[in-house]
């Protein structure tokens, strides 16, 4: 970068010849009143600070601020381009979504198929049986009407009033004028009747004589029918409404004003505004208003269920959408029936061969039918509602997903020991059941053991991926080669644990439990570790909001109250419209998402049952036995010994003689040369995390670590470790936990 040659540098003295520049001072404006006085070092509301002229300056008198130099920037027209992205916006499209859209319009085609072959159905349902009778019934009334009709105009009755107030004013020139019109009518109409009678007459002769059956039947069959829908009573049509199973009537703009006059959003001198014709769009309607000014979405979402009851429709049929370009600016759907109540189908990874987990995959549809696709890269995710609503279910179709990618690791923990997941011992790397131990194994010692595994796997991944070159870590991340290489052994990981709650109110080991899930819940998906934990009981006593919190992604089926939608969607998710209590019991496997991706919306998640879940898990294990990535309890390989099983014995093993107090990275490397392949991973760490990878293995067992001072070189050193006493204290605590047991 070269110097600008026009000012010189701020270190310059002055008067050198690199100065080329001079300030000149511009006087302040003159003004004809003196402001009002201020304070020292206060500025005018809206104005910069400057610095007045001296007051000892003659020329300072009577001087004031001026204008700024410089406009601000609203004063300046927007630039084309801004002005022309200003139009694109708000132009409307050539064609309705439904028309351009393949999806749109085969919505359309079988709403319009279901509709009218529904009212198809109905009438010829009732055709013979209910129609004929009425028009052979109706029909002699009928041509009574009609011939009773033809005499009352061929004779003028309907100026009969007329002549009778005439007679009755005494009126004789009014009287004789209307005889006369009279006449002359009666003559015409008589010729015309009398000239349509014979026609008529020789036409039904002729019909009768040379047509065809068929077309004979169909004249009588019209004639009846036109004299039946004549004689056929005011209160009783001929015709009956086809009553359809769904109601499914047009909607039209005096039906929207009118719901939005009896919420109380609008009155009869401030109503809404429509900025786009009210159209079809999937199996409902779009309508898109412009609230009265002062009036926002949130006032529309208060006045949901008063809305639904001004358009007549229940209001689980009644979905509002916030329009980012205005504050007054809302979008209604409004289904043609409950779309929540309609099942969504079974999954899709029941015709899948196989899924790639690194990228989104089918996990149900929106309220309109379309696809919502999900993610479990880097984040986790939580899962809360009452019994009996699809939770369960609504987690395993994304642990199916998983095990469909044989390059995914799963650990799958049920709290309800329920049979929901036992075919996932099929593929799981690590798996258990329930809280009470059973036949000798202990399902909370292996979750306690599988967690502790994680954790060291998510501390280690950290520092691989910061040591692998950049050609095959790019920026420090995991990749889908470097998940896929064997040799690397990071692949992605999905941790699954339903009825977590079960685990945390465990009275021995629910703390540790907790802390772990905490870490991986909040640091291990950075590094392809990720979570789900789902729970019946989302409050702070069973699902403490340390673990809550940790979670970015959230899913809700139907529960108790607005309070504990918030619970489980995250502080605030009421105020924004999210409330998964305003959901139905009929609303099976239906929740409402948050945090996976930019839009919150309602999800209702495929199904898969325990047949097709066993199906797909089939499928899943050939896929892994072929890649040979089965591993774990799958593949019958017991977990390594686990670290903090032995680390009491261990470290006492390594203590010296006479030791009573001993540094922790001490310990770490005597641990490392006493068991490499279990610590010394460790032993490579810096003095710092080596000392806390001790530390974090001895808390569960009471053993605290102090600080120790030792003298080296004639100074004084302090690091953190251990004392002999604590030791043995928690070597003799356990013994007698063993012995109780």
């Amino acid at each position: 970068m070269t110097e600008n040659p026009t000012f010189p540098p701020p270190d310059a003295p002055e008067g050198t010849d690199e100065q080329t520049a001079a300030v000149l001072p511009f006087p302040l404006t003159k003004t004809a009143t003196p402001a009002a006085p201020l304070a020292e070092g206060e500025a005018k509301p809206g104005e910069w600070e400057a610095e007045l002229p001296d007051t000892d300056d003659p020329e300072a008198d009577s001087l004031s601020e001026g204008a700024p130099v410089d406009p601000p920037r609203e004063a300046y027209p927007p630039s084309v381009s801004e002005w022309m992205e200003a139009k694109d916006k708000a132009r409307m499209p050539v064609l309705p979504d439904w028309v351009k859209l393949p999806d749109q319009r085969k919505a359309v085609r079988k709403w319009a198929l279901r509709h009218y072959s529904t009212v198809l159905g109905y009438h010829a349902v009732r055709l013979p049986c209910i129609y004929t009778p009425k028009v052979l019934v109706y029909s002699p009334r009928g041509a009574w009407r009609w011939s009773a009709a033809i005499g009352r105009w061929v004779f003028d009755a309907e100026g009969k009033g007329l002549r009778l107030a005439a007679v009755a004013n005494e009126d004789a020139a009014e009287y004789l004028k209307l005889s006369r019109q009279r006449n002359d009518r009666v003559r015409l109409r008589g010729i015309v009747a009398t000239i349509a009678a014979f026609v008529g007459l020789a036409a039904a002769i002729t019909l009768y004589v040379m047509a065809p059956s068929w077309l004979l039947l169909l004249a009588v069959a019209t004639l009846t029918t036109t004299l039946g829908a004549v004689g056929a009573p005011a209160d009783r049509p001929l015709i009956d409404m086809a009553k359809v199973t769904f109601r499914k009537r047009r909607l039209s703009s005096d039906i929207v004003i009118r719901a939005h006059e009896a919420s109380g959003l609008t009155t009869k001198d401030q109503t809404i505004a429509f900025p786009r014709p009210i159209g079809r769009d999937g199996d409902g309607w779009r309508v898109v208003v412009d609230l009265p000014y002062g009036k926002t979405f949130e006032d529309a979402l208060k006045a949901h269920g008063r809305l639904a009851s001004g358009m007549d429709i229940a209001p689980t049929q009644l979905f509002l959408d916030k329009d980012e370009t205005s504050g007054r600016r809302v979008s209604y759907w409004i289904a043609d029936r409950d779309p929540l109540a309609v099942p969504s189908g079974k999954t899709p990874l029941l015709g899948a061969t196989r899924v790639d987990f690194w990228k989104p995959f089918p996990w149900g549809v929106d309220e309109r039918g379309n696809p919502v696709m999900a993610t479990m890269l880097w984040l986790s995710l939580l899962v809360g509602a009452v019994p009996r609503q699809g939770k369960t279910f609504s987690a395993r179709t994304i642990a199916l997903a998983a095990a469909l990618d044989p390059y995914v690791r799963l650990y799958i923990f049920d709290g309800k020991a329920s049979p929901d997941w036992r075919k996932f011992t099929k593929v799981a790397h690590r798996i258990g059941f329930g809280i009470v131990p059973k036949n000798g194994f202990d399902p909370v010692a292996h979750l306690l053991t599988s967690l502790r595994e994680l954790r060291a796997d998510v501390e280690d991944r950290y520092h691989r991926l910061s040591e692998l070159p950049l050609h095959v870590c790019p920026e420090g991340k995991l990749t889908p080669e470097i998940s896929r290489d064997k040799k690397l052994n990071m692949p992605l990981t999905l941790f699954v644990i339903d009825e977590v709650q079960e685990y945390l109110q465990h009275p021995e080991h629910g703390k540790e439990i907790l802390s772990l899930l905490v870490y991986l819940a909040r640091v291990a998906p950075a590094v392809g570790v990720s979570v789900m934990t789902s729970t019946q009981k989302p409050d702070d006593k069973a699902c403490p909001s340390e673990l809550r919190d940790q979670h970015q992604a959230r899913f809700s089926l139907r529960v108790g109250s607005w309070q504990v939608s918030d619970v489980v969607l995250g502080a605030g998710s009421y105020s924004e419209g999210l409330d998964a209590s305003k959901l139905l019991k009929s609303h099976k496997g239906v929740g409402i998402l948050k945090g996976m991706s930019d839009d919150s919306g309602i999800v209702r998640t495929y199904l898969a049952d325990g047949r097709d879940a066993e199906r797909i898990l089939i499928r899943a294990a050939a896929l892994r036995e072929a890649e040979g990535t089965l591993t774990g309890d799958a593949a019958g390989q017991a977990p390594a010994p686990e670290t903090s099983a032995t680390i009491l014995d261990d470290v006492a093993a390594v203590l010296g003689k006479g030791e009573a107090k001993v540094w922790s990275e001490t310990l770490v490397d005597r641990l490392a040369d006493l068991r490499p392949d279990t610590y010394g991973p460790w032993a490579e760490l810096q003095p710092k995390p080596k000392a806390e990878a001790l530390t974090a293995a001895l808390k569960p067992f009471g053993v605290a670590t102090d600080q120790i001072g030792r003298r080296i070189d004639g100074k004084t050193v302090n690091k953190r470790g251990i004392k002999r006493e604590d030791l043995a204290a928690a070597i003799t605590q356990r013994n007698e936990k063993r012995d109780a047991g």
